[in-house]
């Protein structure tokens, strides 16, 4: 039996100062993200728009604000809206955890909206440009989860089930490590090799959104349902209805935008 290591959550430490793992983790996030976005960016539809690598520091700066603002303002209107309204100071205690990624989603669709009116382009051509570079950010950002010990899996007799002892003695699932490799590592790599080719505009967002729905709607079977919320209607948790209109946008835009050259 798999025992979870408890690895402590500074990475390094100097004195009083600490560098934790997930701190690390969007560290890496990013850089991957400017990383390959040196190579999308290019790609001839970009080029012949004037794309630079400041814009794609821009993008990354306003995809930041996104994420933590959509993400924490997810989290209170989707998981705790209740205790939230009773306690509307907390919303900005984001040290003590609670962030949603679909809040982030919505949080970075609203800076892609905002970004595209700025650059006198369409939403579409930024979201693009940036949907096969955000899973494998997903997959430090999961690595983070598994260094930490959270998220973890519903309880499992498989081989390669895991104990976190910080959560009780029953093997689980590590789930983490599932999300890790389904919705970072195996959606970025087929995503990156469908944006690969000619697409016509719209297309890459849709095959994110499906493949993302798919991936993460399966993980949260092996995930265990928040505490405070458990399974809700047809036994499923809130993420895996929350990817459901991700899958039905996703399975519409791939079909509204039919395949084309541009």
């Amino acid at each position: 039996m798999l025992i979870h290591p408890q690895f402590d959550p500074a990475a390094i430490r100097i004195g009083s100062f600490a560098i934790h793992w997930y701190g690390l983790m969007y560290l890496m996030a990013f850089a991957q993200f400017l990383l390959l976005g040196r190579l999308r960016i290019q790609l001839p539809r970009y080029q012949a728009l004037g794309w630079t690598y400041k814009d794609l520091e821009d993008l990354l700066f306003a995809g930041v604000l996104g994420v933590v603002l959509g993400g924490r303002l997810g989290y209170t209107l989707f998981y705790m809206p209740s205790f939230y309204l009773s306690n509307p100071l907390s919303i900005f205690k984001i040290w003590e955890g609670g962030m949603s990624f679909h809040g982030g989603l919505l949080g970075v669709l609203v800076a892609l909206y905002w970004f595209a009116k700025k650059r006198k382009t369409t939403f579409f051509v930024v979201s693009d440009l940036v949907a096969p570079l955000v899973p494998f950010g997903l997959a430090f950002g999961r690595l983070g989860n598994f260094i930490n010990g959270e998220l973890w899996g519903r309880p499992t007799d498989l081989p390669w089930a895991m104990i976190f002892p910080l959560v009780d003695s029953v093997p689980r699932h590590p789930s983490q490590i599932y999300q890790m490799l389904g919705e970072g590592v195996l959606l970025g790599i087929a995503l990156w090799i469908y944006a690969g080719k000619p697409r016509r505009v719209g297309q890459v967002s849709g095959f994110f959104l499906l493949g993302y729905g798919i991936c993460r709607f399966l993980a949260e079977y092996a995930r265990e349902p928040d505490s405070f919320l458990g399974l809700l209607g047809l036994g499923l948790s809130m993420g895996q209805w929350l990817c459901v209109p991700m899958i039905v946008f996703g399975i519409y835009l791939m079909a509204a935008f039919k395949s084309k050259s541009n």
